[in-house]
Parts: C-alpha cells; structure tokens; sequence
C-alpha cells in the first residue's frame, strides 16, 4: 500500500466572517473547525501523515487549541504564504518520499471517512481525483452590465480532498505562480496532466461566511 498524507491548508485570516478569530479557528460544536477536518482523516486512517499549514501570527491560538484537542496521528506545521498556491508549496516541501497527497481545506469540516477513501482510491488507480458536485441552480455569464443564461449541465462545483500522486504534484508545484491557480487540480492540470473527476458530496461545504457555520451547525 502506498504511503498517504494530506495537507490541511489553514493559511487564511477570514476576512469575510467579520471575525478577528480565523474562521478555521471558530467553534463548531464544541470543536474548532480545523480539528473536525484533521479528525475526519485520522478516522480514515491512523498512518496517514499530516501536514497543517496554518497562518503566520497565530502561533499561540494554535497552541492552545492543541492543549484541548490533541492531535491522534503524525504531524507536522508549517507557514502559510501570501497565496493558497504558496501554503500548499510550503506544506509540500515538509514531504518526501512516494505516496499519494490529499490537499484538503480546513473549512471543510463535513467531509465524510468515505468520500476521503474514494478520493485516495481514485488516485491510485488514476494519479489524482477531484470531488466534483452538480450545480443545481439557474446560473449567468456576467460581462460588464451584460448577462447570458449557460447550461447548467456543462459545469460542476470543486471541492476538496484534491487528492494526488505526490511525485506528479511536487513537480507541478514547481511551477511560476499564475492567477488562474484557483486549487490544486488548476495546477496539475497546467502541468500537461489530464485531471480525473469523481462524485463528491453535497453536505462537504466550505465554511465562508457565518450563515455557513449556521449551516454546517444544523448539518452536524
């Protein structure tokens, strides 16, 4: 079996929860939001290696969250960057060997032992597998002051664990920073890799905004 890992990127301040408290960092049932994600993958596996990548000056609130909530399996912390695509290159470079990688975002806290499985098994047999939902509601293309309707069929919603081959992503990682890097799929894919789509799930939803904590809340 090969070696598995997963980088909880945690590097944001959550500027729109009108909080000074990192959304990451807020409770959620008793428990911060980071920690229901870093459990949902200890649940899944107790060899899995853990990477946090947690932001710069909060040191201290990290500490003190571990005091309460120790962590069950091996793990690491490292620094987030300015950009989502500097956190992960940071988290990836506390990695060596061969393995697959999950990338996954700590204000994911709803993800479930079995999407995390399918996710790692789909990369095994593919190189990498991105959870994709359908989007269920009418959506436009803005342009300016102009609007069309597109067909809702044609497009689906990314979420994470963005799982990969390691080797593959640490390669693409390598690469000069681009706007268009919007998660690690858009990265690999402008490797020259083809990315690999699979069923994700609907309650695995990310925590932006406060009425999304009232949401997870009711979820849980």
């Amino acid at each position: 079996m090969q070696k598995e890992y997963v980088i909880i990127t945690a590097g944001g301040t959550g500027t729109r929860m009108d909080s000074e408290t990192p959304k990451q960092f807020m409770e959620l049932n008793d428990r911060p939001v980071i920690m229901h994600s870093i459990k949902a993958f200890a649940e899944y596996s107790s060899n899995i290696k853990l990477v946090v990548v947690l932001p710069s000056g909060h040191m201290d609130e990290w500490n003190s969250i571990l005091a309460k909530h120790p962590i069950p399996i091996d793990y690491e912390v490292g620094s987030g960057g300015e950009t989502r695509f500097q956190s992960v290159k940071n988290g990836l470079r506390l990695i060596e060997g061969d393995g697959l990688v999950a990338v996954h975002d700590a204000v994911r806290p709803l993800a479930s032992v079995q999407l995390i499985r399918r996710c790692f098994q789909g990369a095994a047999q593919k190189g990498n597998a991105i959870p994709v939902i359908p989007l269920t509601d009418s959506a436009r293309e803005i342009t300016g002051e102009e609007s069309r309707p597109v067909d809702r069929e044609k497009y689906s919603l990314v979420q994470t664990p963005q799982v990969f081959d390691l080797s593959l992503i640490q390669k693409a990682y390598n690469q000069a920073f681009r706007t268009s890097f919007t998660d690690d799929a858009s990265v690999v894919e402008a490797f020259g890799s083809k990315i690999f789509l699979m069923e994700g799930e609907k309650k695995n939803i990310k925590i932006t905004t406060a009425e999304d904590m009232v949401i997870a809340q009711a979820l849980l």
